[in-house]
């Protein structure tokens, strides 16, 4: 007895080694839309030696809750419970033969649903190794219901110039949610809403806000939706009802006595057309001679005086009514045209006569500016003597008398200027009695006493030579009395000062 328990707690634990690779294929992660199909996978793979399989079952997992969605049994065949019944199938047919083979019990879901999206589990039960399972994650997608739409079908500018919603962009039950965006050159701001739904989807509704105007009329609204990887667009072009905004052409400021064929259109701009247009003269009646052709005037005959006033057009259409005008001048002779043979508008004659007058006060300013220079420059100078960089010994009769220094240098030689060849010679002077007594002994018509002035040297110790005339004499107090000091540092007679 003992014998046999021993063999039997080896058979079982053999089995049970086994049974360890025994295992469950599948994928951990499912997803797909609502009303589509998804294949959820399942295989078991059985070892040596193979046991036998009793039983698949696929259960729905939500909550911490397990709910029966199909069974495959060897012995009783396939059931799908409900609400899965329409909509769970097995893969193999062999699954559903009388001698099953359940080792590929992989099924197909189709038209998901939201609520379906859950863990499911597939769990085989085995003799005699016990139950194996696995489980795989089911999202479900659901694709949002996009669409674009005016929000009235009427858009009116009003002068009030108010902002107003001109369209929608709905992005409605979708999971996850999408992302709205605008692409439009109007100048205008977008609200954005979301709204979580009871099912799990979310709608967003973007609404864009303008001002009506005439600008906006026919520009293009883009909405662009994102969900996922997906981008979604729509777009609208905007029609915008906008009173007339009216403009008289016609008269080009060249109107003269006798001209021919002069006409006035009023021209419009108007959403939707303009239906009436309407002619008058401001304080006046329209002259004799003119016909109303809808909505041009056209002025029969030649160009009198009695056609110059202010012509106004009033434009009607379903929104409203704007008016037009215009001043009409005659001229008894037309404008001069240039070489060209066309007219020069009077906007450019004025434009003209204004660069003009801006340069010739420029040039007036700079002649002025220029006299007022030279006048002031002329006030500064004064005669400084000669800037020769030698020092003058008696003056040339321009320099002022200055005082007269305690030392005057006193010259031990003169030197001829470079005049002339026959100027250079030398000559000696011989002084005896100071300064006038030389005045006298020397000869009033020679050739040297003809000269303004003599030069000495500054602080040269060379020898001198031929030209050079030495220039020897006491240096006693009459000589330094007789002197007198200029400006530029040369010292002059008085006598010669006085003279």
């Amino acid at each position: 007895m003992a014998m046999l328990a021993t063999v039997w707690i080896v058979l079982l634990a053999v089995n049970i080694q086994a049974g360890d690779g025994q295992s469950v294929q599948m994928d951990s992660i499912k997803s797909g839309f609502v009303g589509s199909q998804v294949e959820l996978r399942c295989i078991f793979v059985n070892s040596n030696p193979p046991v036998k399989i009793s039983q698949v079952t696929w259960q729905k997992f939500l909550n911490g809750t397990k709910q029966n969605v199909a069974i495959a049994n060897p012995s009783l065949g396939v059931s799908v419970l409900p609400p899965f019944k329409e909509r769970v199938t097995f893969k193999q047919a062999a699954v559903r033969h009388r001698t099953p083979s359940l080792e590929d019990t992989t099924i197909m879901f189709s038209n998901l649903r939201l609520s379906d999206e859950a863990a499911y589990i597939c769990e085989y039960t085995t003799f005699p190794a016990g139950n194996r399972e696995n489980m795989v994650n089911l999202t479900v997608f659901a694709r949002p219901l996009t669409r674009m739409t005016l929000t009235t079908p009427t858009i009116v500018a009003r002068p009030q110039k108010r902002k107003m919603t001109v369209a929608t962009c709905l992005s409605a039950n979708g999971k996850p949610q999408s992302v709205i965006k605008w692409d439009t050159r109007l100048k205008g701001e977008a609200t954005f809403q979301e709204t979580q739904n009871a099912n799990g989807t979310v709608t967003v509704r973007s609404n864009y806000v303008v001002v009506p105007s005439r600008e906006t009329h026919k520009q293009k609204l883009t909405c662009i939706v994102t969900y996922r990887n997906e981008r979604i667009t729509d777009s609208v072009v905007l029609n915008v009802q906008y009173e007339p905004e009216v403009k008289i052409e016609g008269f080009d400021g060249n109107w003269y006595l006798n001209r021919q064929d002069v006409s006035l259109t009023c021209n419009t701009d108007a959403n939707p057309p303009v239906t009436v247009y309407q002619w008058k003269l401001l304080n006046g009646s329209l002259p004799s001679t003119v016909e109303i052709r809808n909505n041009s005037l056209i002025f029969k005959g030649a160009v009198t005086y009695e056609l110059a006033g202010t012509y106004v057009c009033d434009a009607t259409n379903g929104i409203g009514t704007r008016t037009g005008l215009v001043e009409v001048n005659i001229t008894e002779f037309p404008n001069n045209p240039p070489p060209g043979g066309r007219e020069i508008p009077q906007e450019q004659h004025n434009a003209g006569a204004v660069i003009g007058g801006a340069v010739g006060g420029v040039v007036l300013l700079a002649a002025a500016a220029t006299l007022l220079f030279v006048f002031l420059r002329r006030r500064q100078r004064t005669f400084k003597g000669d800037y020769s960089t030698k020092k003058q010994v008696f003056g040339n009769g321009y320099s002022k008398a200055g005082g007269l220094p305690a030392h005057p240098p006193i010259p031990n030689n003169l030197q001829y200027p470079d005049d002339s060849d026959d100027e250079k010679k030398p000559a000696q002077i011989a002084v005896t009695g100071g300064f006038e007594a030389s005045e006298r002994d020397f000869d009033r018509d020679a050739e040297d006493l003809k000269r303004p002035y003599f030069t000495v040297d500054e602080g040269e110790s060379q020898d001198y030579d031929e030209r050079t005339l030495a220039f020897q004499y006491n240096p006693g107090p009459d000589v330094a009395d007789d002197m007198v000091s200029q400006t530029d540092g040369s010292v002059i007679s008085k006598k010669e000062w006085y003279v």
